[in-house]
């Protein structure tokens, strides 16, 4: 083989190498997505099996993470990716790191869910929530998968939403401790999930922040809306 036919040998095993990372990375957000649909599942329902199935399952996303981190270093070290490409591993290894967290997050409510049976709760309000934060992290991925950086935009201005659903049910929790002092340890343990759930939604908004820097190669955290709109759609 020349060297012409050896570079481009090399150039497609290399692009095989960074499409098998995205798509493990899509695999991951698969499975944390269930396991966030279960864990909410768990709460609104007082569903123990799938509570359960949360925490026996919060290995397989440690795994992924595990998996993937090392993949993307041994692309770092063996082909010293530049530009787009370098963006892209970056992009990978700061996602799957949320996406770990969030499955931590998920276990964390599983756990909570499992002694909450017969306490009176804003159940609707927290369903609600939960199902927002749920289509933010499944759409996040989807614009990971098409690499749509104004989609991440549009996902990112729903955590502010998230945050204001999150204040509401902190309001009616903190209503219920005070009219019946006896429920407070279990009021706590919701406190607990409800902040949880919270957090996936900053975890979501921060892989949105990844895949804006994968495609348009800017730094978009710590910025206001108008400063990211600028960024994504070059005003």
């Amino acid at each position: 083989m020349d060297k012409e036919g050896t570079r481009h040998h090399i150039s497609r095993q290399f692009d095989s190498e960074l499409e098998e990372i995205r798509n493990k990375v899509l695999r991951m957000g698969g499975l944390v997505e269930e396991q966030v649909g279960l864990a909410i599942k768990a709460m609104v329902e007082g569903d123990k099996e799938s509570a359960q199935k949360v925490i026996e399952g919060d290995y397989k996303v440690n795994a992924f993470e595990v998996a993937i981190d090392e993949e993307s270093v041994q692309i770092i070290a063996k082909r010293q990716p530049a530009a787009g490409d370098l963006r892209l591993v970056i992009a990978v290894i700061k996602t799957i790191t949320d996406l770990e967290r969030i499955g931590d997050e998920a276990e964390r409510i599983g756990r909570m869910s499992m002694d909450l049976k017969n306490l009176s709760l804003p159940i609707t309000a927290w369903d609600h929530m939960g199902q927002r934060v749920i289509k933010m992290l499944h759409d996040v991925l989807d614009a990971f998968a098409r690499m749509d950086a104004e989609a991440a935009m549009r996902i990112w201005a729903e955590d502010e939403k998230v945050d204001k659903e999150y204040e509401g049910i902190m309001r009616q929790l903190m209503t219920y401790m005070m009219e019946d002092s006896r429920s407070i340890p279990k009021i706590l343990e919701v406190i607990w999930a409800t902040r949880a759930l919270e957090r996936i939604g900053d975890r979501v908004s921060n892989i949105c922040e990844y895949v804006i820097y994968l495609v348009k190669g800017k730094d978009v955290r710590h910025i206001s809306a108008e400063q990211m709109e600028n960024a994504v759609l070059g005003k």
